[in-house]
């Protein structure tokens, strides 16, 4: 049976359709995390349309891609030939293969998050390392929206996260959010280290759309938040791992 749209946007998310100030600030975090791994063999997992990996694959030996949505890497092949269709926690892949391996806002999305990790560190080289993007538990608003009496409700739902686990998993049944411990326990018996363990706040190009002036200080002012313990209130978790 098929699903409509806003069913496969609440399950697996959806793609950057635009490139703007958000999506640049978090190439240039990943170039920085990637350091020279770079320029080496470069895997995005939950590929959507390719925005972030055609960038990639314009400095890495080789990129590759991966999406369970066979519709989007059938778009992605516009920008990136190698691109396929497949689940996170099957990967498709001999171990020790890339230097690199991005997920961006994907993992809350897989149905074993477990698995996906370890997935993920299997299949990078020794040195490789993992930039990952994914949804802070404690970030005042869930911004997948819930479901409520059978249906999707889009938009930033406030304080949802901040409900006990069973019932923020009844109103949320389709998308995970990570507090620090949730997020390390994912990794626990694996051969890695952490290079970094940050939370990030987004860039908020919708607001400055709109009201450009206002749109501007917020971003600035959640952005200095970041190098504060107010950190905790942020948008992501950004983490970089490395496979030993």
């Amino acid at each position: 049976m098929s699903i409509s749209h806003s069913e496969k946007a609440a399950l697996r998310g959806e793609p950057s359709y635009v490139w703007r100030a958000g999506q640049d600030r978090r190439m240039q975090m990943i170039r920085q995390a990637a350091e020279e791994r770079v320029n080496g063999i470069v895997f995005e997992i939950g590929v959507g349309l390719g925005a972030y990996l055609s960038r990639l694959a314009q400095e890495s030996q080789q990129a590759i891609g991966l999406d369970i949505e066979h519709e989007r890497t059938r778009e992605t092949h516009k920008f990136v030939d190698q691109v396929l269709c497949g689940v996170g926690e099957f990967l498709p892949f001999p171990d020790n293969s890339f230097d690199l391996i991005l997920s961006n806002e994907v993992l809350e999305h897989v149905q074993n998050d477990v698995k996906s990790i370890q997935e993920m560190v299997r299949t990078l080289k020794p040195g490789g390392r993992l930039a990952l993007f994914c949804p802070n538990r404690g970030y005042p608003f869930e911004t997948h929206g819930i479901y409520w009496r059978g249906n999707y409700k889009f938009g930033n739902i406030p304080l949802v996260n901040y409900l006990p686990d069973p019932w923020r998993n009844k109103l949320v049944p389709h998308v995970r959010a990570y507090s620090r411990k949730q997020l390390k326990q994912l990794f626990a018996g694996l051969p890695v280290k952490f290079i970094q363990k940050s939370i990030i706040f987004g860039a908020y190009d919708n607001i400055i759309a709109r009201k450009p002036a206002f749109g501007r200080i917020l971003r600035s002012l959640l952005q200095f938040l970041e190098k504060t313990p107010f950190q905790v209130f942020g948008l992501s978790h950004f983490w970089v791992v490395e496979k030993l």
